[in-house]
């Protein structure tokens, strides 16, 4: 498929509107503060969430069909994803010291090596708080929005196996059978869930297999866009219509997401080269929520919740600005269009 350049497109202003979309939900969901709820009752970070996964089905495909080998896709993605990553969670589980009441040998603890060793390894759930910081937050969790990365990086591992199956079976016949198996999933475990009155259902629909089915969606936009481009007025009705009327075409609502999306990236008019700047969505996503914490820890949001909102935005895009510069750019290879762009 022959596509358009990154230059030509809203990939990244996207990213970086859906990223500061969550940064201002959790803004409302980590402090409480009323005056912020209308930021939780007008935007979603759940959707927002799925359209990440949309653009990571569209992409990553495209990144696999443009890879010379195996290891070239996957020195792609880690280079993309970890040296952050990585970074960040070293970096506050140092200075989560710095803002607790605990001593030196009772903070950097064994508690505090579990917490490290599971992050680090994408395993999140297995340990989200750090000694005595944020035990006072409604939510004590360090970095709460990092349990969608497993998910990414599970996603990068399934796609030279999905590319496989489809070489065998075809490529239609293989993204409906996963759209259909993962729709069936959400289905039932939400049944099962409410039936046996398991209240964490809703937290194993948000896990891969629930959420592949975003993933696919964007693949399948992918590998049909000259098909979506030929009738995307079409498609795009259908979809308004099928987010606008949710109990009636709940089935299809992933794909009306997944249309939106990638119409709003490839079809409309270029809104600005954000290039120019890097890609801080990255940034932005996994540095908000620990510093939203802070700044709730001190009581910050709930005397001043404006100007603790300002001052997080404000903040949260300096810090992504400095580590896209300092960590994300220098693992990333001199053929990214970011660096092509950088001076345009």
């Amino acid at each position: 498929m022959k596509y358009a350049s990154l230059r030509e497109n809203n990939f990244d202003l996207l990213r970086l509107l859906l990223s500061i979309i969550v940064l201002l939900v959790h803004s409302y969901n980590l402090s409480g503060a009323l005056v912020l709820k209308p930021l939780d009752d007008f935007l979603s970070s759940e959707l927002a969430v799925r359209a990440f996964f949309v653009i990571s089905g569209f992409l990553i495909f495209k990144s696999f069909d443009q890879s010379r080998s195996m290891y070239s896709y996957f020195s792609r993605r880690f280079r993309r994803i970890y040296p952050a990553y990585f970074s960040i969670i070293i970096l506050f589980s140092i200075v989560g010291w710095f803002f607790t009441d605990l001593d030196f040998n009772n903070y950097f603890s064994s508690e505090w090596l579990r917490y490290l060793l599971s992050n680090l390894a994408f395993l999140n759930f297995l340990h989200p708080n750090l000694p005595g910081l944020f035990a006072d937050n409604a939510i004590t969790a360090v970095n709460g929005a990092l349990w969608t990365l497993k998910i990414e990086v599970l996603f990068y591992l399934t796609v030279p196996l999905i590319v496989k199956i489809m070489q065998r079976f075809g490529c239609w016949q293989t993204m409906l059978f996963i759209y259909c198996l993962s729709m069936l999933y959400r289905y039932g475990i939400e049944y099962y869930g409410l039936k046996l009155h398991f209240s964490a259902y809703q937290e194993l629909i948000r896990q891969l297999p629930g959420q592949l089915v975003y993933f696919i969606s964007g693949a399948a936009l992918y590998y049909y866009y000259g098909l979506f481009k030929r009738y995307a007025y079409y498609f795009l009705t259908l979809a308004v219509i099928c987010l606008l009327w949710k109990n009636g075409m709940a089935l299809i609502e992933p794909a009306a997401v997944a249309i939106g999306v990638i119409y709003f990236c490839c079809l409309l008019k270029p809104l600005g080269n954000f290039c120019k700047y890097g890609d801080l969505s990255y940034g932005v996503y996994i540095i908000h929520f620990p510093v939203i914490q802070l700044l709730v820890q001190y009581n910050f949001y709930q005397s001043h919740p404006i100007l603790s909102l300002l001052s997080t935005l404000i903040l949260v895009l300096l810090l992504a600005f400095i580590t896209w510069h300092l960590i994300e750019k220098q693992f990333l290879r001199h053929s990214s269009h970011y660096f092509k762009f950088s001076q345009s």
